[in-house]
């Protein structure tokens, strides 16, 4: 393995901590939503009108797809160029502050039980 690959590791290091959460979430379910961030700041009876299966469920799959867009960059700079890391954290980058919201409501409001 070419320990010079930059691009290769600076994709394949976040593999692991993406998959760890993603598992963790899957695993402790609905207790998991207290460690979203925004949501834990939420008053404990605000916080019972929010699907927290749900949101546990959402950040879940967020924590897999972004391991599997990191795994993908690091197998594409290993075999094809080093530079495509910087193509993957541009990717990851745009998809991960889509879902980035300055006020807790909004970032919850699709989560409310109705």
């Amino acid at each position: 393995m070419d320990l010079c690959n930059w691009g290769f590791w600076m994709c394949i290091i976040l593999v692991p901590g993406f998959v760890i959460v993603g598992v963790l979430f899957a695993i402790f379910k609905d207790k998991a939503a207290r460690f979203v961030s925004g949501f834990n700041s939420l008053p404990k009876q605000e916080q019972d009108l929010y699907d927290k299966a749900y949101i546990s469920r959402d950040i879940r799959n967020e924590c897999f797809i972004w391991a599997a867009i990191m795994f993908t960059g690091a197998i594409l700079s290993y075999f094809i160029c080093t530079y495509i890391a910087i193509l993957t954290y541009i990717v990851w980058l745009i998809i991960f502050f889509k879902n980035v919201h300055w006020d807790a409501h909004k970032a919850f409001e699709k989560y409310l039980i109705k």
